[in-house]
């Protein structure tokens, strides 16, 4: 029999919105909302809809990719939000299976970054139909001309073809919900944008196929139990439905549909029937997974997995085992951390979990620290109390080299900061690829740097370029081990007993470095209490109190004043620690700690360790 010829649905249009961080995504997104009719005249409505997350809303960045709908002349237009940042590039890969067409959108001044590089590549190997919108035209440093040099010339890079070279170009004021064709005449909303949208092909289906659909997301209600969330590829679906799902085995499981619904706006509405190439919820499907099939039980084909990029980084998650473990969370055992990091590789098909070798203690291998960095602080904000390690790159064997993943890392930063950022990567083993300075003052540099080098580098970058330069990165592959470096050219300070931070001992102890606690703080031994000035570590006591006798003399009971402790955030404190010491997470503390918490145990291990490099 022969194949019947592919029909499109003209009704929907399946699109995904891609860009780098901070150029206006979610605001544009916002924009269309309100032009759509979605909100009712005069509708009190919140800033960044899509940014659901406290994280997200907190951090202004996109973590997930998350779906909506809006309807334009009578057409659906489902509209996916990608996360713009390379460590979620698991989240890009599923939102890019759901679409079939991409607005990309580029920042007049910045231009086309990293991010944008990572995420249009993507899109651009799966062979989607791509509208260009230049954002942000109202600004004062805006170069839209030269912009959209630079987005063709981005396309030749990836290895673009003529079709998709030959992409429609908007600019648009996303905070004003503005578009136009022409950069020199203001827009007056963002009609422009949606006909360039329309003009996008509609889902293609085979009419003489069956159901079939990829599970490309998961969903949970207390309700429904888990919800598989996906685009149907062929056939179209009715509520009640007898499915099956076929899993990565190759398993047919018989499902059965408890409910099924669509988007409309940013709400699910539950529906009778849905047409190929709609997005569809459907609940009912307990044990399914991403990158499963669900099909007729008639007619059981499997469509082609999500494949995402392998991990680069891992890190090792651990129950917290310090003195004061179990004081200020509710979730402490091993086996619930363990199900919660097993949830989210359900969840996040760039995030994988490994047994280690040591007991409570499990590997998570991911895309990079900041994906990790997120992780952690999504667990400590449920009430999860943990301990975690440094990140550590993911190596590779070739034979008898070994490989390590390398980034390409582009810097823009005042011309006079050039010396120190160049002296930095440097010695992280960074070569410099180009240097492009406009006489504007600032300086664009390229460098290729193991991703190892990165780690920790963003928190020295800001405070070297007095939080003026810009960096951005994203992963080239594997290349030969470039030779060890020093993480950190510090030691800590390790309090040697357990008590309460006492002033008069932190003011004796600032001259040996910068302090991590205040007065009254609870410490233990092996707590790490703050950044020694030299290389090694010490053991000291600052539960130390001032002696006290019964003579008197003028100037032994000045006033004590300390200098303001630097607040620890995760991702400092991540970067910050060496392969033998943890980070202590809690809902209400971050602390800093040895492995090994005795100074007795530390000092034979040390003693042991030495004797066998001899």
């Amino acid at each position: 029999m022969p194949a019947q010829a592919k029909e499109t649905n003209v009704h929907i249009r399946n699109i995904a919105i891609i860009a780098h961080v901070d150029h206006g995504k979610t605001t544009l997104v916002d924009a269309m909302f309100r032009q759509s009719g979605l909100f009712r005249e005069g509708q009190q409505v919140d800033e960044r809809i899509m940014d659901s997350q406290d994280l997200e809303r907190e951090r202004g960045i996109t973590i997930s990719a998350k779906n909506c709908a809006v309807r334009w002349q009578g057409v659906k237009i489902n509209i996916v939000d990608t996360p713009g940042h390379s460590d979620f590039g698991g989240e890009v890969e599923r939102a890019l299976s759901m679409v079939g067409g991409c607005v990309l959108l580029v920042d007049a001044s910045e231009g086309p970054l990293p991010q944008t590089r990572f995420v249009l590549k993507k899109a651009l190997d799966a062979g989607l139909d791509i509208v260009a919108a230049i954002n942000k035209i109202d600004r004062k440093d805006a170069r839209p001309a030269q912009v959209l040099d630079e987005i063709y010339d981005l396309f030749i890079d990836l290895g673009a073809d003529e079709r998709q070279l030959d992409f429609p170009v908007l600019y648009t004021i996303g905070r004003e919900g503005t578009a136009t064709l022409d950069p020199a005449v203001l827009g007056r909303d963002l009609a422009p944008l949606f006909e360039a949208i329309l003009n996008l092909p509609g889902p293609r289906h085979d009419p003489g196929e069956p159901f079939q659909m990829r599970v490309a997301d998961l969903a949970y209600s207390d309700y429904l139990g888990r919800m598989a969330v996906g685009r149907i590829q062929h056939g179209s679906i009715a509520a009640k439905d007898a499915l099956i799902l076929v899993d990565a085995a190759g398993r047919e499981i018989p499902l059965k549909l408890t409910k099924l619904q669509i988007y409309e706006g940013l709400k699910l509405l539950e529906a009778e029937r849905a047409a190929p190439g709609d997005i569809v919820v459907l609940a009912g499907a307990e044990d399914v997974n991403i990158g499963d099939t669900i099909c007729t039980r008639e007619a059981p084909r499997r469509l082609p997995r999500i494949i995402v990029d392998e991990p680069t980084v891992s890190m090792r998650f651990a129950i917290n085992s310090s003195p004061l473990a179990g004081q200020e969370g509710k979730i402490v055992q091993s086996r619930q951390i363990h199900e919660r990091l097993k949830l989210e590789t359900l969840r996040n098909v760039a995030i994988s979990l490994e047994e280690s070798g040591e007991k409570d203690s499990f590997i998570v291998k991911g895309r990079g620290e900041f994906q990790m960095a997120i992780l952690v602080e999504q667990m400590r904000r449920e009430g999860f109390e943990l301990s975690v390690g440094r990140p550590e790159v993911i190596m590779k064997k070739d034979g008898q080299r070994l490989l390590e993943p390398i980034e390409r890392l582009l810097v823009d930063c005042a011309e006079t900061f050039m010396g120190v950022v160049t002296e930095k990567l440097s010695l992280r083993k960074g070569r410099m690829l180009s240097l492009v300075n406009n006489g504007s003052g600032r300086v664009r540099m390229e460098f290729s740097v193991p991703s190892r080098g990165l780690i920790g580098l963003r928190d020295e970058f800001l405070t070297d370029t007095k939080g003026t330069g810009i960096m951005n990165s994203y992963l080239e592959g594997y290349d030969e081990f470039r030779g060890d470096f020093p993480s950190r050219f510090t030691g800590s300070l390790v309090a040697d007993r357990a008590g309460r931070a006492v002033a008069y001992a932190l003011f004796n102890l600032e001259p040996r470095g910068s302090l991590f606690v205040g007065p009254n703080d609870p410490i233990y031994e092996g707590m790490i209490i703050g950044e020694h000035n030299r290389e090694n570590d010490i053991d000291v006591n600052p539960a130390k109190e001032k002696k006290l006798t019964n003579l008197r003399a003028a100037g032994k009971d000045e006033n004590v004043i300390l200098t303001p402790i630097r607040p620890m955030t995760l991702e400092m404190a991540i970067h910050f620690v060496r392969p033998d010491e943890l980070v202590e997470v809690t809902p209400l503390s971050i602390r800093l700690r040895k492995k090994v918490l005795s100074a007795q145990e530390r000092h034979r291990l040390e003693g042991k360790r030495r004797k066998g490099e001899e």
